[in-house]
């Protein structure tokens, strides 16, 4: 594991989050779930351990149970309302932050995509490292 530390925050920056060292997963998401977080055509985030990440400033939460039968807990500012990460379970020892919420440089490159059967006709996941899931 490097040393390396990239920061991400919500839009007003009272929220941060620091991670240290590599993820665990750059993941691209299809589900419906993850289309309405993102507000977008998919969601892309970056998984890290618990023990490398640190936040900082106040933090709201909102629960939801997705098409999995899975919950997830949402972790957003209560200023700006921008959504800064999320812990699912089963995996809830991980944070996942979405990628475009770090700072420029952060050099993430997605290796898994999911819910593909999902994905809008017109968008396409690329590149040699990328697992494809349907």
């Amino acid at each position: 594991m490097t040393d390396r530390i990239r920061n991400a925050a919500c839009r007003c920056g009272q929220l941060r989050i620091a991670c240290t060292g590599e993820p665990t997963r750059v993941s691209v998401c299809h589900c419906r779930n993850c289309k309405a977080r993102s507000g977008s055509a998919f969601a892309a985030q970056v998984r890290f351990p618990a023990e490398q990440v640190r936040t900082e400033g106040e933090a709201k939460m909102w629960q939801c149970t997705g098409e999995s039968g899975n919950t997830a807990d949402f972790f957003f500012c209560g200023t700006c309302g921008s959504g800064v990460w999320y812990r699912a379970r089963p995996y809830h020892e991980a944070y996942a932050v979405p990628l475009g919420n770090f700072e420029p440089g952060h050099g993430f490159v997605p290796d898994y995509s999911v819910y593909e059967e999902r994905m809008e006709p017109w968008v396409s996941i690329s590149g040699g490292e990328v697992e494809h899931h349907v």
